[in-house]
């Protein structure tokens, strides 16, 4: 095993893997969060019934998370080419990753916002708060420790879609391990990808618990 040819291979894939889920995370939640929301106000329980909406909105969710994600990267091809002009690649891969992800952060905000105690919003409502003044005030603030350990499973997940975006392009662990591990014979390098993300992921989980357990002390 030649260690600094190893080195060369490894620590740009995992550069490339951590831009991947770093920017996919950001995105996933400008778009999953406002939806996660929307899902939790419009409910029938929620702030403000809009039951109609609700079920619009929930079935979009529904239907993207039901694809699985390899075909959902190649029908999202067409779009990451108007966006970035080119449909392989690390950058490339946000654009599908940042989809794929964002009904699942929608879920998860609303699975959080929908375990704050009723009877808090209701006490905001009788001080005189508005849907807005209810939603960053009150039903956020008290779900935080719950969206954060969300949010750290959504980027576990986006680390294991990052790796399944290699297969077809992708860049990054995923990509080295099939290129290089698996086509050329290379078990070292197969090994060492497959480490390297049992690594990332056992960090994130570490430091997504302490976080979370952090909040609901201060509580």
């Amino acid at each position: 095993m030649n260690w600094s040819q190893l080195f060369r291979l490894v620590l740009p894939s995992t550069l490339q893997t951590l831009q991947m889920v770093l920017f996919s995370t950001l995105f996933s939640l400008l778009l999953g969060f406002p939806l996660g929301v929307l899902l939790c106000v419009t409910s029938p329980s929620g702030i403000s019934p809009r039951p109609a909406l609700n079920q619009i909105v929930g079935k979009i969710v529904n239907v993207l998370r039901s694809f699985p994600f390899l075909i959902l990267m190649i029908l999202l091809f067409p779009l990451s080419r108007l966006i970035l002009h080119k449909t392989i690649g690390t950058t490339a891969t946000i654009v599908p990753l940042s989809i794929a992800a964002a009904p699942f952060v929608a879920r998860v905000i609303e699975s959080s916002l929908n375990e704050v105690d009723p009877g808090v919003t209701q006490a905001a409502r009788s001080m005189g708060s508005t849907n807005w003044q209810i939603i960053y005030k009150v039903l956020v603030p008290e779900a935080l420790p719950s969206i954060v350990a969300g949010i750290t499973l959504t980027i576990i997940n986006l680390i294991g879609y990052s790796a399944m975006a290699g297969a077809i392009g992708g860049g990054g662990l995923g990509d080295l391990a099939i290129r290089y591990g698996y086509q050329r014979f290379r078990s070292d390098i197969m090994i060492a990808s497959v480490l390297i993300i049992i690594v990332l992921v056992e960090v994130i989980q570490f430091a997504g618990t302490k976080i979370s357990s952090a909040m609901m002390k201060k509580r």
